[in-house]
């Protein structure tokens, strides 16, 4: 029993892993642009940048999955249940992203970059070889855990009716009426997961800690 139900179960892993591996990269992308707008010396893109981050973030993510895929269509805007999703949790995810990326970047001392432009590095240089390598390794561990908590959240994309882990949970709780093992193995499947993307990130950050020489 307990074989044919991770089977079965088994078969959306595909499915919540290219939902937050994709929310994720986008998510990533657009935060990029959000941190900058944050920090812009022109006053309005901050306010923009700022009002975008916190409305976003105090509204739940399957609000946002509802009024992409439900509410979008009543403006001509047929979107698929993937695309939704994806769409949903990218926008969730940015602006959880821009928060990530400001408080790695407010952990660099000013000195670095006042160092870096006293032996006559260009602004452009300073960011790319010495603020960024050390601001993302700080900001690692946060994006690690957004993403675990990330893979967790598209569990509800299941109820627009994503294929991924819960949906099958869910089926092969009314097929074999068996509720109970059926999401005590999908619980099993995203504490797994959850471990391999934990580890992934820790060999990444101790790469990350040899390359720029942290102990």
């Amino acid at each position: 029993m307990i074989t044919q139900l991770l089977a079965s179960i088994a078969q959306g892993v595909g499915q919540t892993l290219y939902v937050t591996g994709a929310s994720l990269l986008f998510g990533g992308l657009i935060g990029l642009v959000l941190v900058g707008a944050a920090r812009s010396p022109i006053g309005i893109i901050r306010t923009i940048a700022s009002l975008y981050i916190n409305i976003v973030r105090v509204i739940p993510p399957i609000t946002w999955l509802f009024l992409i895929y439900f509410g979008l269509p009543q403006y001509a805007l047929r979107l698929s249940t993937i695309q939704a999703a994806i769409i949903g949790f990218s926008i969730i995810a940015s602006a959880f992203m821009a928060e990530i990326y400001r408080s790695g970047l407010l952990s660099i001392p000013d000195g670095q970059r006042e160092a870096a432009h006293a032996l006559g590095m260009s602004s452009v240089t300073t960011v790319a070889h010495v603020i960024t390598p050390q601001a993302f390794r700080v900001a690692l561990p946060a994006i690690a855990t957004y993403g675990i908590g990330l893979l967790k959240d598209s569990a509800l994309a299941s109820t627009i009716g994503v294929r991924e882990i819960t949906y099958y949970a869910q089926q092969s709780a009314k097929q074999t009426h068996e509720g109970l093992l059926s999401f005590v193995v999908a619980g099993a499947l995203y504490i797994i997961i959850s471990l391999a993307v934990a580890l992934i990130a820790r060999r990444v950050d101790l790469k990350l800690r040899r390359k720029i020489g942290v102990a």
